[in-house]
């Protein structure tokens, strides 16, 4: 069975850090992978994303040179390293998986396969 796991999320004051795990089932080993968050009242949005090998990475503007997105293959695993934290990055964040190439569009979320149950991240002091 095809799964996501999100861990790492919790409360942070502003400007601290956190680091977010997406660990995925090996059958899809070969999916680009993203991380979507979704405040309250908001829609989701997209945050980063990276190739299926890890060559190419995206982020959305708001979160450019404060987020890091990294992937181990060898185990199966996602990392978002979040610096800088702001109020405004309070939300649930969600991983997904897609088979389809991230460019030109890594936030289309119909073509995101399979997602994780998301994991609350709260930045407040």
């Amino acid at each position: 069975q095809v799964q996501l796991v999100e861990s790492g999320g919790g409360l942070v004051q502003p400007g601290g850090s956190l680091r977010l795990s997406c660990a995925y089932s090996k059958e899809i080993a070969e999916y680009a992978v993203a991380w979507f968050r979704q405040a309250p009242g908001e829609e989701r949005e997209g945050v980063s994303a990276i190739t299926n090998v890890g060559d190419s990475t995206y982020y959305g503007g708001s979160v450019k040179g404060r987020f890091r997105i990294t992937r181990d293959q060898a185990k199966n695993t996602v990392l978002l390293e979040m610096i800088s934290l702001k109020p405004e990055d309070t939300g649930v964040y969600y991983c997904a998986a897609r088979a389809s190439h991230l460019w030109p569009s890594p936030w289309e979320e119909h073509e995101y396969e399979y997602w994780g149950q998301g994991t609350q991240v709260t930045v407040s002091s």
